[in-house]
């Protein structure tokens, strides 16, 4: 086979390539800007492209597939030279299920905890020795790349995000990889530049819960209320597993999941971590894994990248990083790590980088999310509205929208000489983004701090 990827550079574009190259795929691709790790990756592989931009004379009858990334545009190039030639143009989930439509497909959908979940599904079941592909949203310890794609793996475990495929391609991409096991961790408005209502947002779920074929099953999260009433006015005949909070305790930093009179103790923390990890308990025990198994393999797992991240920690005092951006993702880790360490001050910072984020008729959805955290800071690199194109606002309006006294800071050198000073004992500090804090260097800030 002969794929030619637009937009070769993306975090799933680029493993899909090495993923399709491993199973001896003639793979070519393009990109106008490219950066690491997808350079070293590709280049280790050797389809690295040769130089940055696109070539349309790369785009040729003889391809078997091209797969658009939505880095692109619908001007590109690359794309009209294979519309013109009639070519198959993919989005990346569509042609992954065109990979695995053999395959039992379990997807994990929902607007937070996907990458948790996919990857404590991942951890069970190569603690169980089970031969499965997947397609997971970050790095994780003890996997190569992000995608695995094989012809003999029964199963695949695919993160399903509900942002929208390619940009000839407006579906979400968790409507493409018709699940039979689907999970949904919980619903919280987000991605309003697509879904400009709560209800749009939520009608992609239910559009979700169609897809999953025939004889298939729901997993769901019974402790979040929209979901809840979404499964309820379902009319489908799959079937519906719902999971809540499992029985646990926490002592001395440590929480401890306790099953069937045995305990066992975890190296995460935190309720939504706890639910994440019944999710995946239900997706597991479908592969022939027994709850008792489960729990025993989930002792060694810790954690994906960027979700809930240890930087560093003294006897005293913890660095922690993680992804959360949204209203729903912030509220839940700053509650995780108030409840895990209730003796200790928090100072919490959200970057806000997303366009949902920024856009100021949204930002009233964070109200109250940060009152837990003992001091609150956001923090919005001014060079991201002027990437965005977006309007900047004054520190007034963060205020006024998360409802409680903030340090609003705008330049990253600003915020990290702030964070530097503090005095951290008995204290912890929980930085959140989806981005990069402006370049702020965490670990050199851990340093300094512990």
């Amino acid at each position: 086979m002969r794929v030619h990827f637009i937009a070769i550079g993306g975090a799933a574009m680029h493993n899909l390539a090495i993923a399709l190259h491993k199973k001896g795929f003639t793979v070519s691709g393009s990109d106008d800007v490219l950066f690491e790790p997808s350079v070293s990756r590709l280049k280790k592989h050797g389809i690295l492209p040769e130089a940055n931009g696109w070539y349309p004379e790369k785009v040729t009858a003889n391809l078997d597939a091209v797969i658009l990334g939505m880095h692109a545009r619908i001007d590109n190039p690359e794309l009209l030279k294979a519309q013109e030639l009639g070519l198959k143009v993919y989005s990346y989930p569509e042609y992954v299920y065109q990979q695995s439509k053999d395959k039992q497909r379990i997807v994990i959908g929902g607007s937070h905890g996907k990458t948790t979940i996919t990857s404590m599904i991942l951890h069970a079941l190569q603690a169980a020795g089970k031969d499965f592909d997947y397609l997971v949203g970050a790095q994780l310890e003890g996997f190569d790349t992000m995608v695995k794609l094989t012809p003999e793996a029964p199963v695949i475990v695919i993160e399903g995000d509900e942002y929208l495929a390619s940009p000839i391609d407006r579906r979400p991409k968790f409507h493409l990889y018709k699940a039979n096991v689907g999970i949904i961790s919980g619903i919280a408005w987000d991605h309003i530049n697509v879904f400009p209502t709560f209800q749009s947002y939520i009608d992609q779920f239910k559009i979700f819960i169609d897809t999953i074929q025939p004889g298939g099953r729901l997993i769901y999260s019974q402790t979040d209320e929209v979901l809840n009433k979404v499964v309820e006015e379902d009319a489908s005949t799959v079937d519906k597993l719902p999971y809540t909070l499992p029985e646990y305790k926490i002592a001395d930093g440590v929480t401890t999941i306790i099953h069937e009179g045995k305990e066992y103790p975890l190296q995460v923390f935190g309720e939504h971590n706890l639910l994440n990890m019944q999710a995946a308990r239900l997706a597991c025990e479908s592969q022939g894994i027994s709850a008792s198994e489960f729990y025993s393999y989930i002792t060694t797992f810790k954690g994906a990248a960027r979700r809930l991240e240890l930087v560093g920690k003294s006897d005293t005092a913890a660095v922690f990083k993680d992804f959360a951006h949204s209203p729903s993702k912030l509220e839940a880790t700053i509650h995780a790590v108030k409840t895990q360490f209730p003796d200790r001050k928090l100072i919490a910072c959200i970057e806000l980088h997303t366009f949902s984020s920024l856009n100021k008729e949204f930002l009233a959805e964070y109200a109250g999310t940060m009152d837990e955290a003992d001091e609150a800071i956001v923090f919005i690199d001014k060079k991201t509205f002027e990437q965005k194109k977006m309007e900047p606002y004054p520190a007034e309006t963060v205020e006024a929208a998360f409802a409680r006294n903030v340090k609003f800071f705008n330049e990253p050198q600003l915020l990290n000489s702030y964070l530097q000073n503090y005095k951290l004992l008995k204290a912890n500090l929980l930085m959140m983004s989806s981005g990069n804090f402006g370049g702020i260097d965490l670990v050199n800030l851990k340093n300094k701090l512990l």
